[in-house]
């Protein structure tokens, strides 16, 4: 169907499905903040779960879509592009946070055990790379790790949010993460989970959309899987994390924007889970390249310096921003950089 259309109309259809992303995921934030409110979880463990999956549902689609058609490069540099992106995304954010470091008003223990579990899962690709190909139910054993250890990290986040271990020290400009909600409300806390859900969906089915697009744009093109993907595919569909985090900002809901962004990378992980299942030519591990790997490390050492910036908590900075956002963001940018002009993105 989509190898039938014209190459504008599929940068049509790819606009139409980024604009939906980006509107459904500003609507979700919100909801989430509410629902945080109301079910008590509080917004770093429902922004690392309920909405970093939420938003993540579309890159989901793609990676999954991308590996059944056998693009086992555009499927793993998506999730991992993702991770990227999304933890830059957090960079921006705290320049848009005038008050503080971002990093620093929004201290909560969830965040910081949810950046660790993200290290974690990051390594779990480059050993799985790094052993012999071997499968169990047709999935890589690092497929399995990656969701037992999710799986597991979320159970932990709820102990720690019902019964923490430690507290971040408050300061001044250390924002609370405090129910805000009027006592009545036009909808019923099913209600709002019911729109939350159906604004999911538009957002999974944009994905797919976009993956399609995106899959036959590469062949027309000539464009490296991993380029678009990395840079391209990951870009769009993180645009709901970019937007819900940047609306938790303004809503002052700190704790529900820098855990949306974590939360959406740990779930992020699942797409390559998701990705070895479907692609049926090997091992999804196996099948990827160099610049896929260099996008896993950018990841991995972005997300080591935002765990940084977490547990120093730097209250002010150069602009007004912490260390560690002017470390991501160069991070980030030099990598684009690396990729678009070296052998990496061929």
């Amino acid at each position: 169907m989509f190898d039938a259309l014209s190459t504008s109309l599929l940068l049509g259809l790819f606009t139409i499905a980024a604009l939906v992303i980006a509107v459904g995921g500003t609507r979700m934030t919100g909801m989430a903040d509410r629902l945080a409110d109301r079910t008590g979880f509080g917004e770093a463990l429902v922004g690392g779960v309920l909405l970093g999956a939420a938003t993540s549902l579309s890159g989901t689609l793609v990676s999954l879509t991308s590996a059944l058609d056998g693009r086992a490069s555009l499927a793993f540099s998506n999730g991992i592009g993702g991770i990227a992106a999304q933890t830059a995304f957090l960079a921006v954010a705290d320049l848009i946070y005038r008050r503080a470091n971002l990093e620093h008003a929004a201290a909560d223990l969830a965040n910081v055990f949810q950046a660790s579990l993200l290290i974690v899962m990051l390594g779990i690709p480059l050993l799985a790379w790094a052993t012999p190909e071997y499968a169990i139910l047709g999935l890589h054993p690092g497929s399995f790790a990656i969701l037992a250890i999710y799986i597991a990290g979320v159970r932990a986040s709820h102990r720690l949010r019902q019964d923490p271990t430690w507290e971040p020290v408050d300061t001044h400009e250390t924002q609370l993460d405090e129910p805000d909600e009027p006592a009545t409300s036009d909808n019923t806390t099913w209600g709002l989970a019911l729109t939350f859900g159906t604004l999911m969906l538009f957002t999974g089915v944009s994905g797919y959309v976009i993956a399609k697009s995106a899959g036959v744009l590469v062949d027309r093109w000539g464009i490296s899987a991993s380029v678009i993907g990395a840079l391209a595919t990951a870009v769009v569909t993180s645009l709901p994390e970019l937007v819900t985090t940047l609306a938790a900002v303004r809503r002052g809901a700190l704790q529900l924007a820098v855990g949306g962004i974590i939360g959406g990378n740990t779930f992020d992980m699942l797409f390559l889970t998701v990705s070895d299942a479907g692609y049926r030519d090997g091992s999804l591990y196996h099948a990827i390249g160099r610049a896929d790997l260099f996008w896993l490390v950018v990841g991995l050492l972005m997300t080591s310096v935002m765990m940084l910036g977490l547990l120093h908590r730097q209250e002010k900075g150069i602009g007004n921003i912490g260390w560690e956002s002017v470390s991501m963001l160069t991070i980030y940018v030099g990598a684009i950089l690396i990729a678009a002009l070296t052998p990496l993105a061929v």
